[in-house]
């Protein structure tokens, strides 16, 4: 069965310059792939952190500290800053849902991410 998919318009599509990708374009006919959370070790590659930083610099220009539905949201991007500056708005949490509702940790997320921050 097909879940709704919300697409976040304006929201940017990818990391502008790469490949990294921000945004589905349609819904998995699968189902939602679950979210994870994706262990970021400190010898991550410098483009990697650029993506995160990227990624986190438009959910907060998108959302602010509101929390927000996962939609057409990529998992695999959401997952390496899931469980920490993105957690869970509700309790429960269905991870493997396109209406799943999520928020940023501002305080983690500053901390771990500054310059997604800086104007």
């Amino acid at each position: 069965m097909l879940d709704y998919m919300l697409k976040h318009r304006g929201f940017p599509g990818r990391l502008p310059g790469t490949d990294f990708q921000f945004t589905l374009r349609r819904a998995n006919p699968k189902g939602p792939t679950p979210l994870t959370e994706r262990v970021r070790r400190p010898d991550r590659r410098a483009a990697d952190r650029r993506a995160d930083i990227g990624f986190m610099k438009a959910l907060w220009e998108a959302f602010g500290d509101e929390p927000f539905e996962r939609g057409n949201l990529d998992a695999g991007r959401l997952a390496w800053l899931f469980g920490r500056e993105v957690i869970p708005a509700t309790d429960p949490f269905d991870p493997a849902h396109y209406e799943a509702m999520l928020v940023i940790d501002e305080q983690l997320a500053r901390a771990s991410l500054p310059e997604a921050f800086e104007e």
